[in-house]
C-alpha cells in the first residue's frame, strides 16, 4: 500500500532557528511567564469552591487546603535549570525548548543522530481536555549543525497528526508512526530531500488500541533481538525482506517507555502503576510473577513539590504535601553510554512527573531472579529532584553524544481528563494553583558529569559502507551499537557475514560478540557451527544470546537443537538454566514438560524453581483455554489445519510460518503477519484450488505454489483457518461451504494464478476516507469529551448503538462514487454483537436491495453476496432483539 500526501504547515508556527534571536539574549533565558495575563500576577488570587457533596473526613479531602494560592508561574529553561537538585559532579543544560518545540513527550535519534521530537500539541490544552484528538500535532526533527550542543536547526518532519503514539527511525529520511485510535502502523519518509515526510506506505497492521489516550500502544521500540515491542500489546513484530511477521507474547504491562540494557533485557514503563514492568524475564515467553521484584520501599517518592496536586489525594500525601506514594510514572531508559560514570552504565531511569523527580534503579540478581531498589533510599533521596512545580520528565534517551537527555514537558497537568473531571480532588488543586494555564512549553535537557565532556562526533552512518558500520558494533556507547546493527541488517549487505562471524568468536569485548551474533540473525546468515561454539563459551552471557539467537534457527527448521537446550538446562549457571527452559518451551520441543519437571528436581536455584513449575502451569493452562477458545466447529478446522500444516506446508512455509531458507531467500512466503493471508480469504482460498506462480509483490521465491483443488472442501478450510489465526495472525474463519462456493465459481480454470491476476480477482479493502458519510439510527456518546460519530465504526475505536438492539437499528455508509460491493467485516466484540442483521445495497439511497442476512456472533462478523451493480449506498440493520447494544469495530467495505 503506498500513496502520497501533503504536509500541511501552518504559518503561525513554523519553526525559527535560534539564530534568528537577539543575539545578546538566551533563548533558554526567554520566559513563557512573558506572554501570560498580568492579571493572574496579583492578589487577591481566587478562591477556590469545594464541590458539592464532598467527605472532608474522607482519606482523599482529609486535610487539604485550599487558601487562595499565588499561582504556579512558568520560567525561562535557565532559570529553571536553578531548580534542579543533582547529585555532586552532574549539570543539567537546556539543548531545545519552547517556543522551537511544544510539549515534547519522547524523542529519538536516527543514524545520523539527527534528533526526532514527539509533540503532543493536544495534550490537556485545558482542564476538561477539548480538542485533545485534532489533528494537530506533529513529529519535529532538529540538528546541531554549528556542533555546540543546541540543536538550533528544525523541521516539521510530519504534520497534522492525531496524538501520535512513537517514532521509530526506519533507515534514511524514514520512520515509523501511529496515531491514536488507529490500528496501523506506517512508514513515513522524505523522498525529496526538503526534510519532510512526503511518503506514506502501511508498515504493519494489528496494534492499535482505543479509548483513553494515556491507555494506547506506544514506545515500539526495535531491540537487540531484532524484534520490536510496544506497551499494550500481547504481540511482538519484525521487520524482514519478505515482509513484517508477527508473534505472540507476554503482556508487557506498560503504559509510556520501552527501553533495554546492553544485553538486550527489556523494561517496560508502567505508568498509573508508577513502576518497572517486564524486566524479570523476556516477554516472548510470557509472564511471570516473581514475589517481592519491588523491594520494600521502593515506591516511595521522595519529591521536594509539596502542592498535594496529585490524583489519589490527601490519602497519598505526607504532612508537607509531597507525594508518599509513585502514582505515575513515564519515559525510561538504560544509560549506556561512556560520557557520565561508569556506576551510571546499565542502570534504569525513569521519570515520576507527578512527583517532579527521576529515578535511578539499582538491580540485584540472585539465583536468577531480579530485585530492584531505588540507588538514593538510604539517603531518602532521588537521582534528580526538582523544587519547579511545573518539570514533568517524560522520557529520557542515552544521546549520541554519550550523555543523558531528558524530555520536560513543563506543563502544569500531566493527567488526562478523565481524572481532572467535575468534582474531583485533582480539578480542585489544578484551579487553586491555575496551572491549567500553563501549557505549550516543553524542554529537553542534557544530563553532563564534570570532567568528562560530550562526545563530539557527529554520527554519518547513513553514508557509510558496511565495514564501517560493523565498527560501531565495539562502540562503548550503546546507542551506537544499537543504530549500526539495525542499520546493516535493513542494508541486508552480506559481503560483512566473515568479518561479523570473527567478531562473535574472537572479539576481547563482551558486547560487541552479542552484537555481531544478532546482527548475523538479522541478515539470516547465522550458522549452527557458530551457535554450538558460543553455547560452549566460558561467559555465561554470551551462552544465554547463542541461546536465544538459535531460536530462529529451530523455527527455520534445526530441530537438532532440542538436544541443545536440554543439555544447557543442566547449567551450574541458573540464567543460562532458565534461558534453555524458555527456548524449549517457546519452540514446543517434544518432551517438554518431561524437561521441566527433571530440572525441577535436579536444579534448586530459586529463579530455576520458579520458572520450571510457572511454565508447567503455562503448558497446563494452555490444554484448558485451548478446549473453549474456539467453538467446537472452529475448533476442530484450526486442528486439523494444523495437522496438515505441519506435516506438509511447513516443508516450504517453515515450520513457524516464516518461510523456509533458501539461498539469500525463502522457498515460500512468510504467514506470520501476512497480509495477503490475514485480508480477504478468497486470495488464499483460490490460490490453494489453482496454484500460484512468479512473483509476490516484486518478490521472488524459489518454491512454486501448486493447485491443491485434488484435497476436499474441508481440507482447504482447515488448512487456511489455521494459517489465518495463528504465527500472531488474526483473521476470519474460512467454512468449508465457503471454498465449495469458490470451487464452483472458477471450476472452468486450468491454469495457475499469476499474482496480478490473482490480485484483480479478489474483492479490495476500500480505505475509509473522509468524504464518506456514515449514519445509524441510534449512537452511543463514546466517552468524555468525544461526540456522537458513526465513523468510528470505522476505526478501531468503535461504535455503538445507545440503546439495547432492536429490529430496525441501522447503519448506513453513502459513498462518494460508485463501487461493486461484495462483502463487509467487522469486529463486533466480545459481547455487544448484532444477534441477526442483514446488508442491503442502494444506487440512490432510495430504493434497496437486500443482499445479505447473517447471524452474528463475537469476534469477526463477515457478510458477503456476489452482485454485478456498482452502487454508492450500504445499509446494515438488525432484525433481532437484544438485551445488549450492538457494536462495531474496525469496519471494512470490500468491492471488486
Amino acid at each position: 500500500m503506498r500513496f502520497v500526501f501533503k504536509t500541511v504547515l501552518l504559518a503561525s508556527t513554523t519553526l525559527l532557528a535560534f539564530s534568528a534571536c537577539e543575539p545578546e539574549r538566551s533563548p533558554f533565558d526567554v520566559s513563557p511567564s512573558e506572554s501570560m495575563d498580568p492579571k493572574r500576577l496579583k492578589a487577591p488570587y481566587p478562591v477556590v469552591e469545594l464541590p458539592e457533596g464532598i467527605d472532608l473526613e474522607s482519606p482523599t479531602w482529609k486535610g487539604i487546603d485550599l487558601t487562595p494560592t499565588a499561582p504556579v508561574i512558568p520560567v525561562s529553561a535557565n532559570e529553571e535549570k536553578k531548580s534542579f537538585v543533582l547529585k555532586p559532579g552532574y549539570s543539567m543544560d537546556p539543548v531545545l525548548s519552547e517556543p522551537q518545540i511544544r510539549e515534547p513527550a519522547s524523542i529519538q535519534f536516527d543514524g545520523n543522530g539527527r534528533m526526532y521530537v514527539l509533540e503532543l500539541r493536544t495534550y490537556m490544552q485545558d482542564i476538561d481536555a477539548n480538542g485533545e484528538l485534532m489533528p494537530t500535532s506533529r513529529i519535529s526533527r532538529w540538528e546541531d549543525k554549528d556542533n555546540d550542543g543546541v540543536y538550533e536547526t528544525g523541521v516539521v518532519f510530519l504534520d497534522s497528526l492525531v496524538f501520535p503514539r512513537f517514532i521509530v527511525p526506519f533507515g534514511p529520511n524514514t520512520i515509523l508512526s501511529m496515531e491514536s485510535n488507529e490500528d496501523h502502523v506506517y512508514k513515513f519518509t522524505d523522498v525529496d530531500g526538503d526534510g519532510k515526510a512526503d511518503k506514506k506506505e502501511l508498515f504493519s497492521s494489528g496494534l492499535g488500541r482505543s479509548g483513553n489516550v494515556e491507555h494506547q500502544t506506544s514506545f515500539l521500540t526495535w531491540a537487540m533481538d531484532n524484534w520490536m515491542y510496544s506497551t499494550y500489546n500481547s504481540k511482538r513484530i519484525r521487520w524482514t525482506p519478505d515482509g513484517v511477521i508477527h508473534e505472540p507474547s507476554g503482556n508487557p504491562w506498560g503504559q509510556w517507555g520501552v527501553t533495554q540494557d546492553n544485553y538486550g533485557k527489556l523494561w517496560f514503563q508502567d505508568g498509573a502503576g508508577g513502576v518497572p514492568q517486564g524486566f524479570q524475564f523476556p516477554i516472548a515467553y510470557g509472564n511471570f510473577s516473581v514475589k517481592g521484584q519491588w523491594k520494600d520501599g521502593f515506591r516511595v517518592p521522595y519529591s521536594l513539590v509539596k502542592l498535594a496536586d496529585f490524583q489519589p489525594g490527601m490519602k497519598e500525601a505526607n504532612p508537607d504535601g509531597s507525594l508518599n506514594n509513585v502514582t505515575g510514572a513515564a519515559g525510561s531508559d538504560v544509560y549506556r553510554g561512556d560520557r557520565l560514570p561508569k556506576e551510571l552504565v546499565n542502570q534504569y531511569f525513569y521519570g515520576e512527573p507527578v512527583g517532579r523527580i527521576v529515578r535511578q534503579v539499582n538491580s540485584e540478581n540472585v539465583e536468577g531472579l531480579t530485585y530492584i531498589q531505588n540507588s538514593y533510599i538510604d539517603s531518602k533521596s532521588e537521582f534528580i529532584q526538582s523544587t519547579d512545580p511545573l518539570f514533568r520528565p517524560v522520557d529520557m534517551a542515552t544521546a549520541p553524544d554519550g550523555t543523558m537527555y531528558i524530555v520536560d514537558m513543563y506543563r502544569g497537568i500531566i493527567q488526562e481528563g478523565n481524572w481532572t473531571q467535575e468534582g474531583s480532588y485533582l480539578r480542585t488543586k489544578i484551579q487553586q494553583y491555575q496551572m491549567d494555564d500553563v501549557i505549550g512549553n516543553g524542554r529537553i535537557w542534557r544530563l553532563s558529569y564534570e570532567g568528562m565532556p560530550r562526545n563530539t562526533e557527529k554520527p554519518r552512518m547513513y553514508e557509510e559502507t558496511s565495514a564501517e558500520l560493523v565498527r560501531h558494533l565495539e562502540n562503548p556507547n550503546g546507542w551506537w551499537r544499537d543504530q549500526a546493527q539495525q542499520i546493516m541488517i535493513l542494508n541486508q549487505d552480506k559481503s560483512i557475514v566473515g568479518e561479523l562471524e570473527k567478531m562473535a568468536k574472537t572479539s576481547k569485548n563482551e558486547l560487541a560478540r552479542i552484537h555481531a551474533l544478532w546482527t548475523l540473525e538479522g541478515l539470516n546468515s547465522l550458522d549452527l557451527s557458530l551457535v554450538r561454539e558460543l553455547l560452549k563459551d566460558s561467559n555465561p552471557n554470551i551462552q544465554i544470546q547463542a541461546l536465544k539467537a538459535s531460536e530462529t534457527l529451530y523455527k527455520y527448521g534445526e530441530k537438532s537443537l532440542a538436544a541443545d537446550y536440554k543439555e544447557m538446562a543442566k547449567s551450574s549457571d541458573p540464567n543460562v538454566a532458565i534461558q534453555a527452559l524458555f527456548s524449549a518451551y517457546i519452540l514446543k520441543i517434544e518432551q517438554v514438560e518431561d524437561l521441566m519437571k527433571s530440572t525441577l528436581a535436579a536444579n534448586q536455584a530459586q529463579g530455576v524453581q520458579l520458572v520450571s513449575t510457572q511454565i508447567l502451569e503455562k503448558i497446563d493452562e494452555a490444554k484448558k483455554v485451548a478446549s473453549v477458545k474456539y467453538a467446537p466447529v472452529e475448533l476442530a478446522l484450526f486442528t486439523k489445519g494444523k495437522s496438515i500444516f505441519d506435516s506438509y506446508c511447513s516443508t516450504c512455509h517453515g515450520p513457524k510460518g516464516l518461510g523456509s531458507p533458501a539461498g539469500d531467500g525463502l522457498i515460500a512466503p512468510a504467514f506470520s503477519g501476512s497480509q495477503r493471508i490475514q485480508g480477504h480469504p478468497e486470495y488464499a482460498v483460490k490460490t490453494l484450488l489453482h496454484g500460484l506462480t512468479g512473483d509476490l509483490e516484486g518478490k521472488e521465491y524459489e518454491g512454486v505454489m501448486i493447485a491443491m483443488n485434488m484435497n476436499d472442501d474441508e481440507y482447504i478450510a482447515s488448512v487456511l483457518s489455521y494459517i489465518r489465526n495463528e504465527f500472531g495472525n488474526e483473521g476470519s474463519f474460512v467454512y468449508p461451504e465457503y471454498v465449495a462456493q469458490i470451487r464452483e465459481e472458477t471450476k472452468d480454470r486450468d491454469s495457475n494464478y499469476s499474482f496480478d491476476e490473482l490480485i484483480q480477482e479478489v474483492p479490495k479493502a476500500l480505505a475509509p476516507q473522509d468524504n464518506w458519510i456514515a449514519t445509524a439510527s441510534s449512537t452511543a456518546l463514546q466517552g468524555v469529551g468525544s461526540t456522537r460519530d458513526p465513523s468510528y465504526a470505522f476505526g478501531y475505536k468503535g461504535w455503538k448503538t445507545e440503546e439495547s438492539q432492536e429490529p430496525g437499528m441501522w447503519y448506513q455508509v453513502e459513498l462518494p462514487d460508485d463501487h461493486q460491493l461484495a462483502e463487509i467485516q467487522f469486529n463486533a466484540g466480545k459481547e455487544e454483537f448484532p444477534l441477526g442483521y442483514t446488508v442491503s445495497i442502494s444506487k440512490d439511497g432510495n430504493s434497496w436491495t437486500e443482499v445479505a442476512k447473517e447471524t452474528g456472533h463475537a469476534g469477526l462478523n463477515n457478510a458477503r453476496w456476489k452482485s454485478p451493480d456498482e452502487v454508492r449506498f450500504i445499509r446494515i440493520q438488525s432484525t433481532e432483539k437484544g438485551e445488549k447494544p450492538w457494536s462495531m469495530r474496525s469496519l471494512t467495505l470490500y468491492a471488486r
